[in-house]
C-alpha cells in the first residue's frame, strides 16, 4: 500500500457518506413554475427560510455540508439554477442577471415563500443583487459570498469578451470532466483536504454545458453594479463575505465592493472562493447570525 492510500480511502468513504446525505436529508425536489417550465432544489429542515444560490461551477448539492449544519434552525432551500440540475433551461441565449432573477421569483413564489434571507455564491451574488435591485420583495436579508462582479460594464466589457472566449474554448477543447479534475485548484486553498477537493469535483462534474454557456455570457456581459447604482442594494440588509484565500473573487476585489456600497465586510479565515465548502460551519454561522431576532415563515 503506498502512502497515499490512506488519504485517499478515506476520501472514498467521505464521498460515499456525502452522496448518502444527499439522498437521506438533502434531497432533490422539483416544482412546476409555469408554461412547462421546473426548477430543481434540494432542501433541509423546518423553521425561518434561508435560499441558497450557487456558483457557475456547481450546483444546488454542493451546499450539504452548509445546509446540514443549519437544518435545527431554518428551512434550506438551494435552487439549481436555470440550465442547471433538472432546472429548465433560460429561453435567452445570452441571458442577464434580470433574467435570472425572474425565473428566482417564480420558483419562490411556487414554493410558497414570502420572506427569506437570500444568500449567493460567486455568480450566484449576482443574481441575488439582481432580485433585490429589480424590486421582487420576498428577499428581506441578503448574504453575497464571494460575489462574481461580472465583465458587462462600458470598462470591463472587452475584457468581458475575451474571457467569454477563453471559458468556452476550455470548454470545448476539455469538457466537463477536464474542467472538474482542473478546478479545485483554483476554487480551493492550498490548505483544503482531499474530501473537499473530491466533493468540488463531483459537482463540477453534473455541469451541464448548455446551462453553463449561458451562465458565461451573463457573467461576461452583466453587472453586478447595475443592480446597485446608488452606492446601496435598496432597503435589503446586505453584508459581504469573501474566502481569505480567494484567488476568483479576492478580497480586494469583495472589500471594495462593500465599500462601494457601503456594507460590512468579513473574510472567511482559511477558505478559497469556495468558502462554503471550505468551511461549512463558518459559513452557516454567518447565515444563522441573519436569522437572530427575525422570523420567517412561509406564506
Amino acid at each position: 500500500m503506498t502512502p497515499h492510500a490512506p488519504a485517499s480511502v478515506t476520501c472514498a468513504e467521505t464521498l460515499r457518506d456525502s452522496l448518502s446525505l444527499l439522498e437521506g436529508r438533502f434531497s432533490e425536489s422539483t416544482v412546476d413554475i409555469g408554461n412547462g417550465k421546473i426548477v430543481s432544489y434540494r432542501s433541509c429542515g423546518r423553521g425561518p427560510v434561508i435560499v441558497l444560490l450557487h456558483g457557475i461551477s456547481s450546483g444546488a448539492a454542493s451546499w450539504l455540508q452548509c445546509a446540514l449544519r443549519l437544518e435545527q434552525d431554518a428551512q434550506v432551500i438551494a435552487w439549481n439554477a436555470p440550465g442547471y440540475g433538472r432546472s429548465t433551461s433560460l429561453p435567452q441565449m445570452q441571458p442577464t442577471a434580470a433574467d435570472y432573477a425572474e425565473r428566482l421569483d417564480l420558483f419562490l413564489e411556487a414554493l410558497g415563500i414570502g420572506n427569506c434571507v437570500l444568500v449567493g455564491h460567486s455568480l450566484g451574488a449576482m443574481m441575488a443583487s439582481a432580485y433585490v435591485g429589480k424590486g421582487y420583495k420576498r428577499a428581506s436579508r441578503l448574504l453575497l459570498i464571494s460575489p462574481a462582479q461580472g465583465y458587462g460594464s462600458e470598462a470591463k466589457r472587452e475584457r468581458g469578451q475575451k474571457i467569454a472566449q477563453e471559458r468556452l474554448d476550455v470548454l470545448r477543447t476539455i469538457g466537463v470532466e477536464g474542467m472538474a479534475e482542473r478546478s479545485p485548484a483554483r476554487m480551493l486553498s492550498a490548505s483544503a483536504g482531499d474530501a473537499e477537493r473530491a466533493w468540488v469535483r463531483w459537482n463540477i462534474q453534473w455541469l451541464n454545458p448548455a446551462g453553463y454557456t449561458q451562465a458565461v455570457h451573463m457573467l461576461c456581459g452583466d453587472h453586478l453594479r447595475a443592480y446597485a447604482p446608488r452606492d446601496s442594494l435598496g432597503d435589503v440588509p446586505a453584508t459581504v463575505y469573501c474566502g481569505a484565500e480567494d484567488v476568483v473573487t479576492t478580497p480586494d476585489d469583495s472589500r471594495e465592493l462593500a465599500w462601494n456600497l457601503n456594507l460590512p465586510f468579513h473574510l472567511i479565515d482559511n477558505a478559497g472562493h469556495a468558502c462554503y465548502i471550505e468551511q461549512p460551519g463558518a459559513v452557516a454561522a454567518a447565515m444563522r447570525h441573519q436569522l437572530s431576532g427575525h422570523f420567517y415563515k412561509l406564506s
